[in-house]
């Protein structure tokens, strides 16, 4: 199966590298490229990609309100984020906004074409710098986030535990499922279930969870 990939960044030779990059790939196809949000929204609703690599900062409408604009006509499809380490006062909101991943952009080919991949087949692709940075600075009151997460686990399984202590470390669904010998199908189900049990809407906020739910 072809993924049909839109490139969202306001800088062209950004655009044009991510574009060579996924024309090495047999399995991926660019079918747009957005200099602005307006733009985004427009090609998404246009072209119907099966990701969108999203830019934050551009000017006019940004990345965090194109996504808004895109997963409201559109909820399933994978609006993943390219973003930099410093970028928190853009991070966080487009978490909230309903990005799905979150890659840096100095991430190897090899990492960045596997996220798109990973976001097409439903899976959140987060870089290890960019969700550690998240959960770092979520635990900033360590007692307050380890007493939440408690509260929050308390009723999870063995397995659930072990799983939700992979999801704080990074760790994708594929590397869960070989790390715990398990079906990959297995892993979406208990990371399902985490989410519904926890109340975490996402899986930074799981992962963050983890953080605070490890041993001292």
């Amino acid at each position: 199966m072809t993924v049909r990939v839109l490139l969202v960044d306001d800088q062209q030779l950004v655009r044009a590298g991510l574009r060579m990059l996924c024309q090495t790939a047999d399995d991926l196809e660019v079918v747009g490229e957005a200099a602005s949000g307006s733009e985004a929204v427009r090609l998404a609703e246009q072209e119907l990609p099966d990701v969108v690599l999203m830019d934050l900062r551009m000017p006019g409408m940004d990345g965090i309100q194109a996504t808004e604009r895109i997963l409201a006509a559109r909820p399933t499809v994978p609006v993943v984020v390219l973003t930099t380490f410093d970028d928190d006062d853009h991070l966080y909101p487009a978490l909230a906004a309903g990005a799905s991943g979150f890659l840096v952009k100095d991430a190897s080919p090899e990492e960045l074409l596997a996220g798109i991949r990973r976001a097409a087949a439903g899976d959140h692709p987060f870089s290890p710098e960019v969700l550690r940075r998240v959960m770092n600075s979520a635990v900033t009151s360590r007692a307050t986030t380890e007493t939440v997460a408690r509260a929050q686990v308390s009723g999870l399984t063995t397995r659930e535990a072990e799983v939700l202590a992979l999801v704080a470390e990074g760790l994708s669904n594929s590397e869960i499922a070989d790390r715990l010998y398990v079906g990959i199908t297995t892993v979406k189900t208990h990371v399902t279930n985490l989410m519904a049990k926890t109340g975490a809407s996402n899986r930074v906020r799981l992962a963050v969870l983890g953080l605070g739910h490890r041993p001292t």
